[in-house]
């Protein structure tokens, strides 16, 4: 219960505080729907205009417990807006078909709803505009208003409602507001009531009619029980709401309707001796949510994290890349593409070093070891059940320390396209991306991401056969484009740099001219050979794929046996340079001789396959050159 705790002391903390930029922190007893249809009636209940809604149309309603957490075959009504069904009394007239639940009695969900609205009007919570709406709903005339308008197009030979768009003409707006394939008679409505003198007309900014359906609402049921969060006395709740994620959201954090199945498993007979929940403390923990999931959540499809202090204080986001975190607007330009001058440091890990710990020290000047930063995971295994499937409290320094660790330990060269490159850690999803194809299941990388998280907030180690996989698909480098190939690169050396650090190895991020490390020399040698040949072509206006790349796989395998095979090759392009460029050929021979000279004679015969350090030398030995080359000869810029 500690979360659902949490998450209402957040709604507390910030419920009277201003956001600027930020999602509406909604008051309880409300929620949200995407709206289609705009009516706008007066003060006495009679219809002046109608117009189809093409943008905003997520809008604030008023809703009771029950439509809060509305599912099944027959869904209780929302108090003021909703769809057609429930609000036109000739729905049935112009062809409506009512939810499959209302077959035997149609004009229910409209009569259920007319109640609802008296109910609300005559109590000492009335509102002027529900008696209005009250008033023009049960006139009957609310579809044929909208035919009228314009808004609901119908066949002209029947003028009944047109329910789907078959013409190649382009459709009128309401099939354009609605989702594919839905009817017209499916739309959701919302109200505006205009009165003279009166500026706000519409429902869904008007704060003293939200005031007087919560204080309905929260009156309208009288019994009691302990709530095991609050421990107080207080009215418990029986349908906790949905729509957490998203508006279409119908999976739920609290239920317990399945007394057939596994629910209580003969524990308990009923739900509420399982564990109470208080009505207030639900609805605002639940609004709280909505509010930080739209605000500051990391989405990947209906897997959601979010990270949060109570106060609302921001936070450093932990599943962005390091491009994200800490570079400014200008740096990551209007394509959202950082070329940072990080990378052409000359202690390039110093530098991003300082760069980060400065970006988290303006965090750190308000997140305190008093103040928590909680971590928060969401995902649903079928449509109607969600599970918290992560949960962290933190101290805020703890929390910051941890992120800079991520940062500094997963960094390096990552290079995503010719116009986004950056140094630092990637994000998850790319990670999970980079590891199995950019066309991975959606079941197996929300199961990645959720397997990094930890790494990130807990500090654990990089699971092994995740980087394992990285490493395979990047020596597969012909299974790859060139810009794939890149980035692949770059997230792999990442991963396996920060598993290292969880085993006490640490790799620089700068080549490493003095290591001895066999597989760290036969990186660099892949990287050298492939450049002298790569010179050599583009002299001779050729544009292919070098042999030192077509070769990356059965070089990993067996590197001394490719190596023989690679430098046989390389004659025709040496005899090039040396005729074209012989400064160039010149001072890559010496490069090989230094490295041949630093293995020893055992390590250099041996034919054992090379692990993932063969590719941080070979990505630090090939930047090593270029940056070297553009220094030097300008005709390879811009390659």
């Amino acid at each position: 219960m500690s979360w659902l705790q949490t998450l209402y002391e957040t709604y507390q903390e910030c419920r009277d505080r201003e956001f600027p930029g930020s999602a509406v922190l909604m008051p309880i007893c409300h929620t949200t729907l995407n709206a289609h249809i705009e009516v706008v009636i007066d003060d006495n209940g009679v219809f002046r205009r109608a117009s189809v809604v093409t943008e905003n149309q997520n809008t604030l309603i008023p809703c009771t417990e029950s439509s809060g957490g509305r599912a099944g075959s027959r869904p209780t009504n929302h108090p003021l807006c909703d769809k057609l069904q429930y609000l036109a009394g000739d729905f049935i007239e112009f062809g409506g078909i009512v939810t499959s639940g209302f077959k035997s009695d149609p004009g229910r969900p409209h009569s259920d709803y007319v109640e609802t609205l008296e109910c609300w009007r005559n109590s000492e919570f009335g509102h002027w505009k529900v008696a209005a709406i009250l008033k023009y709903v049960k006139s009957d005339s609310l579809v044929g208003d909208l035919i009228k308008s314009g808004v609901i197009p119908v066949n002209p030979s029947t003028g009944m409602p047109i329910h789907e768009w078959s013409s190649d003409e382009s459709p009128p707006s309401i099939f354009k507001s609605l989702p594919n394939g839905a009817s017209p008679l499916e739309s959701v409505v919302r109200w505006r009531v205009e009165r003279s003198g009166v500026a706000e007309s519409s429902t869904w900014s008007d704060v003293e009619l939200m005031a007087a359906w919560t204080g309905y609402e929260t009156s309208a049921d009288s019994r009691l029980a302990l709530c095991f969060v609050s421990g107080a006395e207080t009215r418990p709740v029986e349908n906790p709401p949905a729509r957490v994620r998203h508006g279409g959201d119908k999976a739920k954090l609290i239920s317990s309707n399945d007394t057939t199945g596994y629910t209580f498993r003969g524990r308990f007979h009923t739900p509420e001796q399982a564990a109470q929940v208080g009505f207030e403390v639900v609805q605002k923990a639940h609004n709280a949510l909505r509010w930080l999931i739209e605000r500051q959540g990391y989405r990947n499809g209906d897997q959601v994290y979010v990270a949060w202090t109570p106060g609302g204080d921001p936070v450093p986001d932990p599943f962005s890349n390091s491009a994200a975190l800490f570079l400014s607007p200008d740096e990551l330009g209007d394509e959202g593409a950082a070329n940072h001058p990080l990378i052409h440091a000359n202690d390039v890990g110093q530098e991003f070093s300082i760069r980060l710990r400065k970006a988290l020290a303006g965090y750190g000047s308000q997140l305190t070891p008093s103040n928590k930063v909680l971590v928060i995971g969401l995902d649903s295994a079928t449509p109607g059940r969600m599970a918290v499937t992560y949960y962290r409290e933190l101290a805020g320094t703890d929390f910051l320390k941890r992120v800079q660790l991520w940062h500094e330990h997963a960094a390096w060269f990552q290079e995503y396209s010719s116009r986004e490159s950056f140094l630092g850690a990637p994000s998850p999803k790319d990670v999970a991306e980079a590891a199995y194809g950019r066309r991975l299941d959606e079941k197996l990388k929300k199961t990645t991401v959720e397997r990094l998280i930890p790494c990130i907030i807990d500090g654990a180690s990089i699971p092994y056969d995740l980087v394992a996989s990285l490493v395979n698909r990047t020596m597969n480098r012909v299974g790859l484009e060139k810009w794939e190939f890149n980035k692949v690169l770059g997230i792999c050396c990442a991963m396996f740099r920060g598993f290292c650090y969880s085993k006490g190895k640490e790799y620089t991020m700068a080549l490493n001219a003095d290591s001895r490390s066999r597989d760290y020399l036969y990186g660099r040698l892949l990287a050298i050979a492939e450049h002298l040949e790569s010179r050599a072509l583009y002299l001779s206006g050729e544009n292919r794929d070098t042999n030192a790349a077509r070769q990356m796989h059965r070089f990993a395998d067996r590197p001394f046996s490719a190596w023989q095979h690679l430098e046989l090759s390389l004659g025709p392009y040496r005899s090039q340079l040396r005729s074209k460029r012989p400064g160039t050929l010149k001072h890559l021979e010496s490069e090989l001789d230094s490295v041949m000279s630093l293995f020893e004679q055992e390590d250099f015969k041996s034919d054992k396959k090379l692990s993932g350090e063969f590719l941080l030398a070979y990505h630090c030995q090939r930047r090593d050159l270029w940056s070297k080359n553009e220094q030097s000869d300008t005709e390879m810029k811009g390659e």
